[in-house]
């Protein structure tokens, strides 16, 4: 038998799981402009007994190309990931292609982390050409020469949702993962564009509304079942 007091304790948690849910739709779309930004959705369960349970999940769908012209600027046209390596040595993966050159010639992220195996560029060069299939050239000054400095690898996962996020849109694998596959021959790296963030800002503006209106119901509910205790209490006075 469902006592007043378990009706009210549900209706609480389940409540908080609600402003859990809205936290994730906030932090959606915070990074609507954010380049690559996977949407992170709080997929809800309505157990057997009435409390509402949740999982978290990332939204790994290519966002939209856009161009900018930058020789170091690459975006993933499709599906796939870009190993880069921490200053401390660890390696994690990302699909945010706005890439530097750093003091000593490498390619990196904006954040330091080398790409791929290290690519390094010479100093006295005109130009860096990326192939769609991530090989890296670039020629001399008088276009006489060229020279082929390494590829940007691409690797896939079994499972992308069992990545681990980290910081500025990295991920770490995980044994739900699975471990990175190479993706060979394909043609699937844009240079001179970045990739938008996946945020669709009216599927999120529709879950903040069923959200608000499933919390008023809640509220309302509990509003009503204070008031009966209450009155319950005075009776009993």
């Amino acid at each position: 038998m469902t006592t007043i007091q378990g009706i009210i304790s549900k209706g609480i948690i389940n409540a908080e799981n609600q402003f859990e849910r809205m936290g994730y739709i906030a932090s959606n779309a915070s990074n609507l402009n954010t380049n690559s930004y996977k949407a992170v959705r709080f997929e809800q369960i309505l157990n057997e007994n009435g409390y509402l349970s949740g999982v978290e999940r990332t939204d790994f769908s290519p966002g939209s190309l856009k161009r900018t012209e930058r020789e170091l600027d690459v975006a993933i046209d499709g599906i796939g990931f870009i190993p880069v390596t921490s200053p401390a040595g660890d390696v994690v993966y990302t699909r945010v292609g706005s890439f530097t050159v750093d003091k000593d010639g490498y390619i990196v992220t904006d954040d330091g982390y080398l790409v791929g195996d290290g690519i390094q560029v010479p100093v006295n060069y005109d130009n860096i050409l990326i192939d769609a299939n991530g090989k890296v050239t670039v020629s001399s000054f008088d276009g006489s020469t060229q020279e082929v400095l390494g590829e940007i690898p691409l690797v896939c996962f079994q499972n992308p949702e069992g990545l681990k996020a980290a910081d500025n849109n990295k991920y770490y694998l995980t044994a739900q993962s699975g471990e990175p596959v190479l993706i060979k021959n394909h043609s699937r790296i844009k240079q001179g564009n970045l990739e938008a963030s996946n945020v669709d800002l009216i599927s999120q503006s529709n879950d903040v509304m069923r959200i608000n209106a499933s919390l008023l119901a809640s509220f309302k509910v509990m509003s009503t079942i204070n008031r009966m205790y209450a009155n319950v209490l005075q009776l009993n006075q």
